[in-house]
Formats: structure tokens, C-alpha cells, sequence
């Protein structure tokens, strides 16, 4: 018989672990001997938080990255086809949503082994929730294009879809560029066009705050630095008609 792969949260901010973890949660994590991790530094850090009933010693932490050739995933598994439950457990946010993962837990599947996702803070969510943007129909995008005229050339084939589709985009960066993105999304966009900017979410400072481009245009938020999601929806323009 395979243990469970457990897919578990991490907090999004350093906020009181309570506030995004319930308590059956953290009593399941407290469980678990063996992690998958993105980095064993940071997944120790998290595991402290817990009242874990292992030490920290104790604990076997296995790593996942976006360097970690395929190849390894029959290892990563091993303890699970032995009988072993192993969280696998993401540095920020839900596992395996713009994060490494998927590969792995479609191996579990293939396997038989049973995958059960914990609940936990979603940064994706949190900003669609309360963006005010259409939530029936949305496409999370995760990273544009670094290079500047692949990123312009994105951001317009998103407002297009958007338009047509009535679909908010939901889409990321890294902390460090978030502030070039806002001001290529304020060049590019169309005045109409409604764009989210959620940062830090679920912290003491945490900022949402949904208004139309031409609205952004007179004045926008520093978000340098900032773990920032972006959200957009599109407006098609009125045909004019000529009598």
C-alpha cells in the first residue's frame, strides 16, 4: 500500500500562520516525517512555525526545483510507493500553481498514489475574489515575456482575449520587475480597460485596488520589490455606426 501525497500551502506573507493555515491543517503537516521541497532552508523556517512531532533533524526534506531533472521524480516517489505519507510543499502559496510540481504529482496519479490538496492561502484567488473582475470566466497567465518587446506584444494579446472573451487575466512577476510591468501594462493598455494591482496579500499592508487604465494613469502605487498579482479585463469598443 503507497502513503499520500499531501499538497500543502505555505503562508503568502509572514503574518500569524493561524490567521491562512487551520488547525487540522497544521495538525496533518505536524504528521508528516518527509517533504518535497523548493528549498530545504525556507521549508525549515515554515516547519518551526509548526508544532511539528518530529525535530527538524528528523525531518527528511527531498528537493523539487525547476532544475530537478525528471529523471529524479522516480526517487521523489520512492518513499510514497514504500508506504511513506510525504507533503510536498511549495515556498509560497499553493503547490504546483506557478510553481514546481505538476510533473511530479501527474507521476503520483500515474501511480495510483493518492494525491490530497490541503487547504491553504491562494494569492491567485484572494486577487480575483476581491478584484471585482469577472470570476466566471478568468485564465491565469503566470510569467510574461522578460524581453520588452515580447512582454508589450503579450500584454496586447491579452486585452485582446480578454475583450473577446469577457475573461480576466491573471498574471505575475517578479518582485523585482513588478514596476516596469505596471507601467508597460498604463502604456499599452486601452483607457477602458480595467487593471487589479493585489500586493502583499494577506499581510498587515496588504493592497487591492481595481481601476480602469485612464484612472491608473494618474498616479500609480510603488510595488517594487512587492509580491504583486496583476488582473486585467478588457472592454471591446463600440462599433460606430455611419448613418
Amino acid at each position: 500500500m503507497t502513503g499520500t501525497l499531501y499538497l500543502i500551502p505555505a503562508p503568502i506573507s509572514e503574518e500569524n500562520i493561524a490567521a491562512v493555515l487551520p488547525s487540522s491543517v497544521q495538525q496533518k503537516i505536524a504528521e508528516i516525517a518527509c517533504f518535497i521541497v523548493e528549498r530545504p532552508k525556507t521549508a525549515r523556517q515554515f516547519l518551526k512555525r509548526i508544532d511539528t512531532r518530529h525535530s527538524l533533524q528528523e525531518l527528511e526534506l527531498l528537493t523539487l526545483n525547476e532544475h530537478t531533472p525528471s529523471n529524479d521524480f522516480q526517487e521523489l516517489l520512492a518513499p510514497l510507493m514504500s508506504g511513506h505519507d510525504v507533503g510536498l510543499l511549495s515556498e509560497a502559496g499553493c503547490p504546483a500553481v506557478a510553481d514546481p510540481g505538476a510533473e511530479l504529482i501527474r507521476l503520483a496519479h500515474q501511480k495510483n498514489i493518492p494525491v490530497v490538496p490541503l487547504v491553504g492561502p491562494s494569492s491567485i484567488l484572494l486577487a480575483l475574489m476581491a478584484s471585482g473582475l469577472n470570476g466566471q470566466c478568468f485564465a491565469f497567465q503566470g510569467y510574461l515575456p522578460i524581453e520588452a518587446l515580447l512582454r508589450t506584444k503579450k500584454i496586447i494579446e491579452l486585452e485582446k482575449q480578454s475583450s473577446e472573451l469577457k475573461q480576466t487575466q491573471i498574471f505575475i512577476e517578479a518582485p523585482y520587475r513588478n514596476q516596469k510591468l505596471l507601467e508597460e501594462l498604463v502604456k499599452v493598455c486601452s483607457d477602458t480597460t480595467d487593471l487589479c494591482i493585489a500586493s502583499h496579500l494577506t499581510a498587515a499592508t496588504e493592497m487591492i485596488v481595481t481601476k480602469s487604465i485612464k484612472e491608473w494613469r494618474k498616479g500609480l502605487p510603488d510595488v517594487n520589490k512587492i509580491p504583486t498579482i496583476f488582473l486585467l479585463l478588457g472592454y471591446l469598443r463600440p462599433v460606430k455606426r455611419h448613418s
